[in-house]
């Protein structure tokens, strides 16, 4: 440890440790009271479901509330200004199509994953397979943007020095987090998110409050501010363009960056498994109503931290600060209450990381021991009661594992812009799969095979030869340029291309499903649903 003067002068790095230590051990002895009646695979994947709707849709606040929303978006608007806010407004209208599309007849039709949904009325090994590999990239994409949020945010408040110093922090919050998942399982890591979401929103709540306080509780007056203190390009803050709008490029880049979160959300895995621990299709809808109001209010106070940070901070100080823009909202804090607040809202930012990499981890353990070990490996004859559970537990750890490895290769870039790339890929393999799945008759297993691993394959295709990875002075690999695709989110091309593939691979086979109408009885009614959930 070294002093953080040179980083961040005024912060108290003793302090900070005290209230992370605090936070953590209080959460290890919530997961471990709740892990006590964790025994079936409900238990573990689905919380026995026994979660209430408003529970769910706090909970469900709290596994979206990522870093990317606390740290990044809170840098981007600092930085950015109305080109930042734009994550804002993509990551909440995204939740209406969740509500409209997926979230009822998704929790009807389901059990435990994704995998359920789609394999209802096809072929079960293959389209397991294609499921259980889809929410494993997706997971790992979005697990890079947590391990990256929390490599920077320690670093800037523990006074870590160098790389090595940042990689430990990495594999300790992994660790933490397969312990979380190993202990709890989706009871133990609900509650957290529960915490952590109170915490969150009201820490969110008290800045917003003291940074519009210190302007007159005047909107206009802090935005003025923020201008004053953003250098000579202040005034386009306030305008849309200072990110996106510098070429023809930039701007298709911010149309296929606002595409991928509007439609990613209702794809990702670890959002579309918190459905399915609430009792009734009722609690979803309520589920995702209470998730809606909490996060557009979270996200309207982000609007305000954001400009804050530019107006008490100033750009210069952020990007000149160890975990640059991700480093927005403590250094706010710092600048508003001292080392106090600044620890506070650092745990609360720790929080925020631990319980969506313990949501993400779960998922993707669920998925691959529900959908390939229990169904395609063992053709639905599990050994034991225990053993589907035994195998989720194993893969958590080897998650992890890799986890903490892209985390420490991704730690220097932009939280928002990686979980961006994952909204892509969740928009581009699930999201068409899963439409096509509740609402086309005709669709069949080779249509959902198309359109899943098509889509995978032409996202990370272009992912990986686009400027996000090489190429520019911003890339994950720096001083090589092996680029040649110019958008930095592939979104814009991805999404229809495997809305194309599904459709392709459907026509093309002469396979014809028998299921759909149960499917959709069950999706629109809720009948059977219940009787599904018990098997």
């Amino acid at each position: 440890m070294i002093n953080l003067a040179a980083g961040v002068e005024g912060s108290n790095p003793t302090l900070n440790i005290a209230i992370f230590a605090i936070f953590v051990a209080i959460t290890l002895v919530i997961v471990f009271w709740a892990s006590r009646n964790t025994k079936t695979a409900s238990d573990y994947y689905a919380a026995g479901r026994a979660f209430t709707g408003p529970q769910n849709g706090i909970a469900i606040s709290g596994d979206y509330l990522s870093a990317a929303s606390f740290l990044g978006i809170a840098g981007a608007i600092a930085v950015n200004g109305y080109d930042g806010f734009l994550y804002s407004i993509g990551f909440l209208v995204a939740w209406l199509v969740a509500l409209l599309l997926v979230a009822e007849l998704l929790r009807n039709t389901g059990k435990f994953t994704m995998g359920d949904v789609l394999a209802f009325r096809m072929k079960q090994r293959p389209i397991r397979a294609a499921a259980a590999i889809s929410t494993l990239v997706v997971s790992f994409f979005y697990l890079l943007a947590q391990m990256t949020g929390a490599g920077g945010l320690v670093n800037l408040l523990l006074g870590v020095s160098g790389d090595v110093g940042q990689d430990i922090v990495i594999a300790v919050v992994g660790v933490i987090m397969v312990l979380y998942v190993l202990i709890g399982g989706m009871k133990g890591t609900t509650w957290v998110q529960i915490i952590k979401a109170a915490l969150l929103i009201v820490g969110a709540l008290a800045m917003t409050l003291w940074v519009l306080g210190k302007h007159g509780f005047n909107f206009s007056s802090l935005l003025q501010h923020a201008v004053d203190n953003g250098g000579k390009n202040g005034e386009s803050l306030l305008g849309p363009g200072k990110q996106y709008g510098k070429s023809g490029t930039s701007k298709l880049d911010f149309l296929s960056l606002g595409i991928a979160l509007v439609l990613g959300t209702a794809g990702l895995p670890h959002v579309l498994m918190r459905f399915y621990t609430v009792p009734t299709a009722r609690d979803a809808r309520r589920s995702v109503v209470w998730a809606i109001v909490l996060i557009g209010v979270f996200y309207l106070f982000t609007l305000v931290l954001g400009f804050g940070a530019g107006a008490l901070v100033g750009p210069d100080k952020i990007n000149k600060a160890p975990g640059t823009v991700n480093s927005a909202a403590p250094l706010l804090a710092l600048e508003l209450g001292g080392p106090v607040l600044l620890g506070f809202i650092a745990a609360v930012a720790f929080a925020t990381i631990l319980a969506v990499v313990a949501g993400l981890t779960i998922t993707a353990s669920a998925s691959f021991a529900h959908d390939v070990y229990a169904n395609v490996i063992k053709k639905g004859a599990v050994d034991s009661k225990n053993a589907e559970v035994r195998v989720a537990r194993i893969t958590a750890l080897v998650i992890g594992a890799v986890a903490i490895v892209g985390g420490i290769l991704a730690k220097s870039q932009n939280v928002a812009f990686l979980v961006a790339l994952a909204f892509a890929v969740a928009a581009s393999a699930n999201l068409p799969t899963i439409l096509y799945s509740l609402f086309w008759k005709r669709f069949n297993t080779r249509g959902a095979l198309f359109s899943i691993y098509g889509g995978l394959i032409v996202t990370i295709v272009l992912i990986v030869f686009s400027p996000a990875v090489s190429g520019d002075k911003t890339s994950m690999i720096k001083g090589v340029d092996f680029h040649w695709f110019p958008l930095s989110n592939p979104g814009l091309i991805s999404i229809p291309v495997s809305f194309f593939l599904g459709w392709l691979g459907t026509v093309m086979s002469k396979e014809r499903t028998a299921k759909y109408a149960e499917m959709e009885v069950r999706a629109l009614t809720g009948a059977h649903a219940e009787k599904a959930s018990a098997h």
